[in-house]
């Protein structure tokens, strides 16, 4: 059998014509439960033809008749609007106005040419470091919950997983644990547990949780947001642009009258769309919203500039200033390295005006720049895949999201050579850092937010453990000095560092942690985190998944009381028991 590949090209005017099979006529599209039709475009309205197509070419109906003639196949979406489909029947169309191409062919196999430009930093997975020699686990607090979001989009239109895409700890952090709140004054709270690795017989998986206090929205400070939104033509589309008009409406509903707002929006340039209105506009900051439409290049250097200059001249002291950008990251004009974005959002956060960063679309993403501008920019990035999403992040996690609590937040994990051997941290690549850079106050830490809560996983191996780790042998031997904290049993100490938000000097938490954090049987929410982190290193195909089985994992997460009550929680269980991941 001979392969074909159809080239489907959406437009926002759909029209159709029939040759080869037919006579030239316009035609009618429709699944076999005739539930989605895609018809004349004189019949149907431009948003009724965007949200059918939209539905239609995200892969929902495998089957369709093209005026009668029966087809089957699937399509995805590859790139800003352009979708590849394969099919397999009799069926012809020509575009018309460049919306939509079909080609004759007769039924056989089908192949998609595969063209998929999301980008994704590849960073070597944490391995066991040996105690003697790398005493200090240093790492930046990291909030970031994108790459659950982004992995979750992709297991649910069962496209295969890029290992990169896969960031355990913000699989982990996307889910709500029962910490300790915090007291005291304490910006964050700190919970440690201990129990036996449940895919490692030779290690005890440790889990160490940094919990903020809840927004008090009567106490909840005056907003300045800039609303930095990619409207370039990549952009285009109800999943982009559409979803992200969605998102900040809902956002304008809680605003507050003394909240100001701003809007930039950039392509082949940027445009100040509207400048300092106030929370109690809400109609004119939603009108100047739904006016936005896609198109031209991406210049998003330009619109971070304009952007952080308005945050600065609308800025509200003691207040909560704050530019959230919306895009997919495919930047094409101006500053498009990673490089060259980095130095430009570290001289922006210089100005004292915090970043969220969204992301939306896909076959075209660049994460690795999203995710750059926020660990950079005094930021937390999310990716916004529908509009349930978009309520989670702005409007349920708005104190978190929105609102700094402390700034520069590290974690520094000291670890005890006469009781561990070694330890594995799970995740976090992106943040690590030196162990001299902790106490370095000029060194850019990880923000948290209100309500945030930071969960971080370690396997460690005590002394007697039978784990293999790394040895370097030395030429001069060991002082044989017993190390501080051996005679009353501390494994380690967690010492956490932070900056209150308008702060430049940081303050010091320090929590040893000895055998009285040890359990035999994993507390609920030590057994939900080791879950998803099992999870994730099977995605990631790690070689230290050890006995790690998806199946069992499932059937231990479903025990867990008032799981099913969790709506995120109840979701992933579904989504990781259809998904084929061993």
């Amino acid at each position: 059998m001979k392969k074909k590949i159809v080239s489907i090209i959406l437009a926002v005017v759909l029209s159709l014509s029939l040759m080869g099979c037919s006579d030239q006529t316009r035609g009618t599209i429709t699944d076999p439960s005739g539930s989605v039709s895609v018809q004349d475009p004189a019949k149907t309205t431009p948003t009724e033809r965007e949200s059918v197509l939209d539905k239609f070419l995200a892969g929902e109906y495998g089957e369709f008749d093209l005026n009668g003639s029966q087809m089957k196949g699937k399509a995805n979406y590859v790139s800003g609007a352009t979708v590849m489909m394969e099919t397999e029947a009799c069926a012809d169309a020509a575009a018309v106005d460049g919306s939509m191409f079909l080609n004759t062919f007769t039924p056989g196999e089908v192949q998609v040419i595969p063209w998929n430009t999301e980008e994704y930093k590849y960073l070597a997975e944490n391995t066991w470091m040996n105690v003697k020699t790398s005493p200090f686990s240093t790492f930046a607090a990291d909030v970031d919950t994108a790459s659950y979001a982004n992995v979750r989009r992709m297991l649910t239109r069962n496209q295969e997983v890029p290992v990169d895409a896969v960031r355990i700890e913000e699989m982990i952090n996307y889910f709500h644990y029962d910490y300790k709140a915090p007291t005291n004054g304490d910006p964050f709270s700190v919970t440690t547990e201990m129990a036996p690795c449940p895919w490692n017989e030779n290690s005890r998986l440790l889990m160490v949780g940094l919990s903020a206090p809840e927004l008090d929205t009567s106490e909840r400070v005056n907003s300045n947001l800039v609303f930095l939104i990619d409207v370039s033509g990549s952009m285009d589309g109800e999943d982009r642009l559409g979803l992200v008009q969605r998102s900040f409406k809902l956002l304008c509903e809680e605003l507050q009258p003394g909240d100001r707002v701003s809007i930039v929006t950039y392509a082949s340039g940027d445009k100040i769309v509207l400048e300092g209105a106030t929370g109690d506009e809400k109609a004119k900051i939603c009108d100047a919203i739904e006016d936005l439409f896609a198109g031209g290049g991406t210049n998003g250097g330009a619109g971070i500039q304009s952007a952080y200059k308005l945050a600065e001249q609308y800025f509200i002291e003691g207040g909560n200033n704050r530019v959230i950008l919306a895009t997919d990251g495919d930047l094409n004009i101006g500053i498009t390295d990673e490089g060259g974005l980095t130095r430009l959002i570290e001289e922006e956060a210089k100005s004292g005006v915090f970043l969220s960063v969204l992301g939306f679309g896909w076959g075209n993403i660049s994460d690795t720049r999203m995710e750059a501008l926020a660990d950079h920019g005094n930021g937390n990035y999310s990716y916004i895949d529908s509009i349930a999403e978009a309520r989670k992040v702005l409007i349920e996690e708005m104190g978190s999201t929105l609102f700094t609590v402390a700034k520069d937040v590290k974690l520094q994990v000291e670890f005890n050579p006469t009781l561990v051997k070694g330890y594995r941290l799970i995740g976090y690549e992106n943040r690590a850092m030196a162990a001299e850079d902790f106490a370095n106050d000029a060194k850019d830490g990880g923000e948290i937010g209100a309500g945030h809560q930071v969960t971080a996983l370690y396997e460690v191996a005590l002394i007697d453990s039978k784990q293999e780790i790394p040895e370097v042998a030395s030429r001069y031997g060991e002082d044989g000095t017993v190390a501080t904290g051996s005679l009353n049993g501390e494994y380690l100490t967690v010492n956490v560092r932070y900056k209150e938000p308008d702060g430049d000097t940081s303050k010091l938490l320090t929590f040893p942690v000895t055998d009285e954090v040890y359990h035999e049987e994993m507390s609920d929410n030590l057994s939900w985190a080791a879950g998803v982190a099992q999870a994730g290193m099977l995605l990631k195909k790690s070689e230290f998944a050890g006995t790690s089985e998806m199946k069992s994992v499932l059937d231990r997460l479903n025990q867990i009381p008032g799981v099913q009550e969790d709506e995120y929680k109840k979701e992933f269980l579904y989504l990781y028991s259809r998904a084929n991941i061993n």
